[in-house]
């Protein structure tokens, strides 16, 4: 893994990275949350994915994460997943 660019952004209290991952496939969410949390030894729950992008036929894949410091800081910034109600009869 190379890393592209590394912003340390304080106000937020997280570390907005861009990296270069080399794989024969996809490495979906998981694999490239794994991947950026072995390079940065850090949580996979202090992890957010922002995207992994990658050109046709290339095995190359882009990685923007974002790594906070602590659980409550993620939960601070980060949005809640949306709870779906119940349908009614």
């Amino acid at each position: 893994m190379k890393i592209l660019s590394e912003f340390r952004n304080e106000l937020l209290k997280r570390k907005e990275i861009v990296a270069d991952m080399k794989s024969g496939k996809n490495p979906g969410i998981q694999g490239a949350l794994k991947a950026v949390a072995e390079e940065f030894k850090a949580k996979e729950e202090n992890i957010v994915l922002r995207k992994v992008d990658s050109q046709f036929g290339s095995d190359n894949f882009i990685i923007t994460a974002s790594i906070y410091d602590s659980p409550e800081a993620r939960a601070s910034v980060e949005p809640r997943p949306k709870v779906k109600k119940e349908k009614k009869l």
